[in-house]
């Protein structure tokens, strides 16, 4: 009896639901493994002179971008459903803002009435609000050394909330585009493109690093301390993600059938098949392309464009389709970058491999997995939502591109003209070749500034392939 008392809705802690909570609660600590090896790609990556400076700002940024999200952000996703069933944006932030109603309650004190399945949708906020922090942990790499924290910092709580509204119209499966034919399994628009968006403004914006196109006194080149650590940075994302996949799948009757977060029928091997397939196939043409050129880091950024590209349609492609589709991602990435570098433009990672691959995968869903059905609501038989009504179409994938792309590239011109005009934007060349964590935290490195070796190794140090992770003026020259 006084189990019963303590729950009064019993049927909204089931042990199905129980199943369900762990489901997504796995993806919870895939994301948090994903940032992880985003660490540690940064750390080999970044110059070591600015290393620690550089995960600390990630991190805040990281945490800043979370709170934010338990503030407002889920609220703004979630609005979807609310006015699938005739309520408002406004309905959804009274209930899912970190002071709402569902978002403070415990399911088993919720009547199913009023909202089925609450322990799901809580825990989403956790699930989500990782990878609101994960877009600035992402766009860290394209401003990190010459962005000003508190310029960042900010970035952080705006860009999380215009993600957090480009979530609600582009994944999910009743959002404004996705119900009308745009395809995305995998966030790459909220996630990925909206941050090379960002990145479009704030590199032209930010310059160049000091050694980076050209000598500076006290950096004659920048290259990235450790590409092994680059490597296994890589190997713990690709451990991760696969848990992250599951949780972007619902499982419905009979039994567990799964169907993706666009509604579209799919399973549980095909999607996982097709994800091995994607970094296979970006690895392998990135080893054509490294091999062809003498650019060790396409080795590594290979099978990142390859997922990136093959993400968005992991739950409808086979894994003979992603594969094809990934060969070709490190191909768009490579001509992207060679665009970059010849115009002196210090950005290698972002804008190529998420900008470039993501926008190329996103279309080719649209050619190839055209007419496929999706979208609606399990459950809803007729109407707008109806469950698969629409279908996948190559008009709204490149609409789904443009406006992601777009609304990255509002946001920080905006940011980009309150900022120079409030705090500052740019960290000065002069702290730059100095170092951060010296200047910043007093912390001397063991490097000198003007070469990224040992003190005392000076400009005899051997010279090496600069690749994306670390151009110096020797490729510049070569372009």
């Amino acid at each position: 009896m006084a189990t019963e008392a303590a729950a009064p809705f019993a049927e909204q802690v089931t042990v199905n639901m129980l199943v369900q909570n762990l489901v997504y609660a796995s993806g919870t600590v895939g994301a948090i493994f994903i940032v992880i090896g985003l660490l540690m790609i940064d750390v080999g990556g970044a110059r070591r002179r600015n290393s620690f400076n550089a995960v600390v700002e990630k991190i805040i940024g990281f945490f800043i971008s979370v709170a934010t999200y338990f503030l407002v952000g889920f609220s703004l996703w979630a609005s979807q459903y609310y006015i699938m069933e005739g309520g408002t944006l406004m309905g959804s932030i009274k209930h899912w803002w970190a002071g709402g109603a569902m978002a403070n309650s415990m399911a088993h004190n919720v009547d199913p009435a009023t909202f089925p399945g609450l322990n799901n949708f809580q825990i989403f906020i956790f699930f989500l609000a990782c990878f609101a922090g994960i877009v600035t942990v992402l766009l860290h790499f394209a401003v990190s050394e010459r962005m000003k924290a508190s310029a960042f910092y900010v970035t952080a709580f705006v860009g999380t909330i215009m993600s957090s509204l480009l979530s609600w119209w582009t994944w999910g499966s009743v959002g404004p585009l996705t119900n009308a034919g745009y395809h995305d399994f995998f966030g790459v628009g909220f996630v990925y493109l909206i941050t090379a968006g960002m990145a479009l403004v704030f590199v032209p914006k930010l310059g160049a690093r000091p050694g980076v196109y050209s000598e500076h006194p006290k950096v004659t080149e920048a290259r990235a301390p450790s590409m092994a650590m680059v490597g296994t940075g890589l190997m713990v994302i690709f451990a991760a993600l696969p848990m992250v996949i599951l949780s972007c799948l619902f499982f419905v009757a009979p039994g567990a059938m799964a169907v993706s977060a666009t509604m579209a029928e799919t399973s549980v091997g095909i999607a996982f098949n097709n994800y091995a397939a994607a970094w296979a196939g970006g690895a392998i043409m990135g080893a054509i392309i490294a091999y062809g050129t003498g650019k060790s880091s396409y080795l590594l950024l290979g099978p990142l464009a390859g997922y990136v590209s093959g993400a968005s349609g992991f739950d409808v492609y086979v894994p003979w389709e992603v594969f094809l589709v990934a060969m070709g991602a490190p191909i768009v990435s490579y001509a992207v970058y060679e665009f970059m570098l010849k115009r002196n433009i210090d950005e290698h990672k972002i804008i190529p491999v998420l900008g470039g691959a993501g926008a190329y995968g996103l279309i080719m869903v649209g050619l190839l997995e055209a007419g496929t059905p999706r979208g609606g609501y399990i459950g809803i038989e007729e109407g707008p939502y109806a469950f698969q009504h629409g279908e996948i179409g190559v008009l709204m994938q490149i609409v789904g591109v443009l406006v992601s792309i777009g609304l990255g590239v509002v946001t920080a011109l905006v940011l980009s003209f309150v900022l120079e005009r409030t705090t500052g934007l740019r960290v000065s060349d002069e702290d730059q070749a100095e170092g951060l964590d010296k200047v910043k935290w007093g912390i001397e490195p063991d490097v000198a500034p003007s070469l990224e070796y040992p003190t005392g190794q000076g400009s005899e140090a051997p010279q090496g392939d600069k690749g994306q992770l670390g151009v110096g003026p020797d490729v510049a020259a070569k372009a």
